[in-house]
């Protein structure tokens, strides 16, 4: 592989994305290798709320602060398919470790274990993922379409979805609205 690699990074849509599901979005890169890379948006919260969703799935919830969590657009791939993006606590059967502190797991056990309050301590539950083919997101990057910086944990699990974007963009010291939808080349 490469030496480009973005797996624990955000994407930050650039404002010439301004249609489509990625305007405005932050995503996180969950995987980056030579066969593409997969991730999350994750300042797109939906009207589900993590209560709603487990009375569709018929799974207990027993934490009550957790009930008005919201569910996030996590991307348009497998839009019907839950992924959690957590802290690495616990062991559940179907997940993709990111790094010491983070995962990401689809399988049910780790909603059974929210449920009954034995679950991560820090998650963001999203609906589909965000996955380019190999090359794919590399080619993205160099037409323009995302900046790129080191993820932080703080921003993913401690600040409201509206407050992500502009905290990313402030790692770079940038902010958001002063970008231009044009890039130069030299």
């Amino acid at each position: 592989m490469s030496d480009f690699n973005l797996t624990h990074h955000f994407l930050i849509a650039m404002p010439g994305t301004q249609e489509g599901v990625f305007a405005g979005a932050l995503a996180y890169v969950c995987e980056h290798n030579d066969n593409g890379a997969l991730g999350i948006v994750v300042n797109r919260p939906l009207s589900l709320t993590l209560g709603e969703m487990f009375d569709q799935i018929k799974i207990p919830l027993h934490q009550p602060q957790l009930e008005q969590m919201p569910i996030y657009f996590g991307g348009p791939v497998q839009t019907e398919r839950g992924f959690v993006l957590h802290d690495t606590h616990g062991e559940w059967q179907s997940s993709l470790r990111i790094n010491d502190k983070l995962s990401l797991t689809t399988s049910k056990d780790i909603l059974e274990a929210m449920g009954e309050g034995t679950g991560p301590r820090h998650m963001i539950v999203t609906l589909g993922y965000t996955g380019w083919d190999q090359g794919q997101l590399e080619h993205e990057i160099s037409e323009n379409a995302w900046l790129t910086v080191p993820a932080s944990e703080h921003i993913l699990f401690e600040l409201p979805p509206e407050e992500r974007l502009p905290a990313a963009m402030a790692l770079l010291g940038v902010d958001y609205a002063t970008l231009s939808d044009e890039a130069g080349h030299a």
